[in-house]
C-alpha cells in the first residue's frame, strides 16, 4: 500500500513540471545569486574631500583612501557648504575634511585632528565608513611617526608584537560563509513550502476525501507525502554542493557523511513543519502566506545574516527553537571547519527532537481533521 502511494506521488510530482522547476532550478539560481550579492563587506564608499592644508601629508591621507578599494573619491569639495550639499543630496556618503596647517600642527605639535561627517541613515555602512577611514589614517599616522622618531638598534622603549592567524576561512570570503547557509534554506524550502502546497492541492481538488475513505492509515497517508519530498530534498542538497564546488571552489572540508546524515533528519522536522502548515491551510494561497511567514522567521532567526549572539536574550530562545539555525551552523562547521559528527551531536539530538515533535503535531492533527 505505501510503496503504491509513493508511486503515485512521484507521478503527481514529475507531471507538474512548475514543481520540478521551483524544487530544482530556482535552488540553483538562489545558491548562485545570493552568495554572490549578499557581501557583508561594503566598498565604493563615496566621499568628499575638503583639504584646506594641500601639504603632503594631507594628500598622502587622501591618496591612501583613493586607493584602499573600499573609497571612491566622488567630489572635491572648496568650501563646507559645498561638502554639506553633496552629503545631504546622498552624492557621498562621507566627508572628509582636513584643516589649514594640518601639517605644520602634526610636525610642531604632535597633534593635528580631521573632521569625517558620514550619512547615518544606513548605520552599518556609516560605522563601516569610519572604521575603515580611522584605519587608514591610523596606518598613515604611524608611517608619520615613525619617519621622525628614530630609535637606536636596541631600544630601551617596551614594545608589544602581535601576531595573528585567521582560521576556518582566512580570506575572510563571505561566499564560503553564506553558501552553506543558503543550502539549509534550500533544504527547508524543499521540505516544508513544496510538501505543504502539495497536500494542500489534493484537498482542493478533491482527492483528499476520496483518501479518508479508503482503508489508507493516517501515517501511511503522511509518509507518502513526505518521502518523495525527502529524496527530492537529498537530490537539491547534492546538486547544491556541485554548485558550491564548481563556482565557489567550495567543498566540504569533513565527511559527506556527517553532512547527509544531519540533512536526511533536517529534512524530516522540515517536512513535519510543512505538513503542519497544511493542516492548517484550506486553499494553496493560505499555504503559500503560512509558508513565506514560516520561511521569514527561519531566515531572520538562523544566523545567516546576523550573528545569534548578538541577537537580544529572547531572540536567542526563539533561535534555539528554530531547526533551521542548527543546521545552518552545522553546514557550516563541516564545511568550513572539518567538524565530525561528535563535535556536532547536540545538534544532531535537537534536529532529532524538532523531527519528532513536528511530525507528532502532523500525524495527531490529520486525524483529527480526517476524524
Amino acid at each position: 500500500m505505501l510503496r503504491a502511494l509513493i508511486k503515485k506521488e512521484f507521478s503527481q510530482i514529475f507531471r507538474n513540471p512548475s514543481i520540478i522547476r521551483m524544487m530544482l532550478a530556482a535552488p540553483i539560481i538562489q545558491l548562485i545569486v545570493i552568495p554572490l550579492a549578499a557581501d557583508f563587506e561594503v566598498k565604493n564608499i563615496n566621499i568628499a574631500v575638503l583639504d584646506w592644508d594641500h601639504s603632503t601629508y594631507s594628500e598622502k591621507i587622501v591618496n591612501r583612501m583613493g586607493a584602499s578599494g573600499y573609497f571612491v573619491i566622488k567630489e572635491v569639495a572648496h568650501s563646507p557648504e559645498e561638502a554639506q550639499a553633496a552629503l545631504d543630496h546622498g552624492t557621498v556618503d562621507l566627508v572628509v575634511e582636513i584643516p589649514a596647517r594640518f601639517e605644520r600642527e602634526l610636525v610642531r605639535e604632535d597633534e593635528a585632528k580631521i573632521f569625517l561627517r558620514a550619512d547615518a541613515v544606513n548605520g552599518v555602512k556609516a560605522g563601516l565608513a569610519m572604521n575603515y577611514s580611522g584605519q587608514i589614517i591610523s596606518q598613515v599616522n604611524q608611517e608619520i611617526r615613525q619617519d621622525f622618531v628614530q630609535f637606536p638598534r636596541f631600544s630601551p622603549v617596551p614594545t608589544m608584537d602581535i601576531s595573528t592567524r585567521f582560521w576556518y576561512n582566512p580570506d575572510f570570503n563571505y561566499r564560503h560563509y553564506m553558501a552553506p547557509g543558503i543550502l539549509a534554506l534550500l533544504l527547508v524550502m524543499v521540505g516544508s513550502m513544496m510538501c505543504a502546497l502539495n497536500i494542500v492541492r489534493e484537498r482542493e481538488i478533491g482527492t483528499m476525501e476520496q483518501m479518508n475513505v479508503t482503508p489508507v492509515k493516517s501515517y501511511q497517508f503522511l509518509l507518502a507525502k513526505l518521502i518523495p519530498f525527502w529524496i527530492i530534498g537529498l537530490v537539491s542538497l547534492t546538486i547544491g554542493l556541485t554548485v558550491c564546488y564548481l563556482v565557489f571552489g567550495l567543498y566540504p572540508l569533513g565527511s559527506y557523511l556527517t553532512i547527509y546524515l544531519f540533512a536526511m533528519v533536517f529534512l524530516i522536522a522540515s517536512l513535519g513543519i510543512g505538513q503542519i502548515v497544511a493542516s492548517f491551510s484550506e486553499n494553496q494561497q493560505q499555504a503559500t502566506l503560512f509558508s513565506f511567514f514560516f520561511m521569514m522567521m527561519f531566515v531572520l532567526l538562523s544566523g545567516l545574516y546576523t550573528s545569534i549572539e548578538s541577537m537580544p536574550d529572547w531572540a536567542r530562545y526563539l533561535a534555539l527553537a528554530n531547526p533551521v539555525s542548527h543546521f545552518v551552523d552545522v553546514m557550516r562547521s563541516v564545511m568550513l571547519k572539518g567538524s565530525n559528527f561528535y563535535d556536532l551531536q547536540h545538534r544532531f539530538w535537537a534536529l532529532v527532537g524538532f523531527a519528532v515533535l513536528f511530525n507528532a503535531i502532523a500525524v495527531l492533527n490529520y486525524r483529527k481533521r480526517a476524524g
